[in-house]
């Protein structure tokens, strides 16, 4: 399921600066495209994160209170 090279090419796409030319060329209907991807992309960060706590707090008592939280 995990891919280290899609990861790894869209870290460089998005740190070089090549999706800002892409959006500045781009039609408004694929400039919004683009934003509901990096939106959609930030959410997921969020929810890897929450993910990771988890797993690294999973049988602590914070660990505990993480998802006690998310259940709710």
């Amino acid at each position: 399921m995990l891919n280290e090279k899609f990861l790894s090419d869209l870290e460089k796409y998005l740190k070089s600066g090549e999706l800002e030319g892409d959006f500045e060329c781009s039609s408004e209907e694929r400039r919004l495209e683009i934003l509901d991807y990096l939106e959609r992309l930030m959410d997921l960060a969020e929810a890897a994160d929450e993910t990771a706590t988890r797993l690294i707090f999973k049988n602590s008592e914070l660990g505990q209170m993480f998802d006690s939280r998310a259940r709710k």
